[in-house]
């Protein structure tokens, strides 16, 4: 699936996709598997963990019996009691100080200032709790950075160019003004983008999964764990 990259303005936040051409989620370096997929979890029913026969069981719900011993599932043991699985999405428009990601398209100049499109996306903080301060700084910093020649919309290049080039480059802008360590793409890709899109991949996989069976059995610890 062929995806262009958008960025959008919003107060105390970046909010953009970052999109590698031809590639699938999450090996990419930045970006997703279609909204399709997004809209298949945040849509669809919460989802819940439980053990029994010593193995996880994930459904929509808490059965009566065990889909795999057909018996009773209560439990007296509060380790084996059913716990809901967090959805990894989130609502862009509420973030603030966030590299936000989300299947998308558009240019620099046509969804930088949407108002809608962002409802379910991938959150990255880009403000840690010691660092608060910046927040009053935060929108002075973008408008100007965002009036710079280098981000006019004819100068938009898919591959080299993009929201992903606007989004690094604005937050090694801010690092610089901060006198800390700016961030390649690399680093920053690894360190933040990459769990997130692991997460939400195992996330609408193991959606699908009890979509198809009508449960899933794991006999592994939670495949599902949000990063910190």
């Amino acid at each position: 699936m062929m995806m262009s990259p958008s960025i959008r303005l919003r107060r105390w936040c970046v909010f953009t996709s970052c999109v590698t051409k031809n590639r699938k989620w999450p090996e990419t370096r930045a970006g997703g598997p279609g909204i399709r997929g997004m809209h298949f979890a945040r849509s669809g029913k919460p989802l819940i963990k439980f053990r029994h026969c010593e193995r996880s069981i994930y459904s929509f719900s808490v059965p009566q019996c065990c889909p795999l011993c057909q018996g009773d599932v209560g439990s007296t043991r509060i380790e084996d009691a059913p716990i809901s699985i967090s959805d990894p999405f989130s609502n862009g428009h509420q973030e603030k100080c966030a590299f936000l990601l989300k299947p998308t398209r558009g240019t620099f100049l046509r969804s930088r200032r949407d108002e809608a499109g962002w409802e379910q996306s991938l959150s990255v903080p880009l403000v840690p709790p010691s660092m608060f301060g910046l927040m009053d700084q935060w929108d002075a910093y973008l408008e100007d950075f965002s009036t710079s020649p280098a981000w006019l919309p004819h100068r938009y290049e898919e591959n080299h160019h993009n929201c992903s080039s606007f989004a690094l480059a604005f937050i090694n802008c801010v690092l610089a003004m901060e006198g800390k360590e700016q961030l390649d793409k690399r680093a920053f890709t690894e360190k933040y983008v990459i769990p997130r899109t692991r997460l939400a991949s195992k996330y609408i996989t193991l959606y699908r999964a009890i979509q198809e069976r009508g449960f899933h059995v794991a006999d592994h610890p939670d495949p599902v764990t949000r990063p910190s």
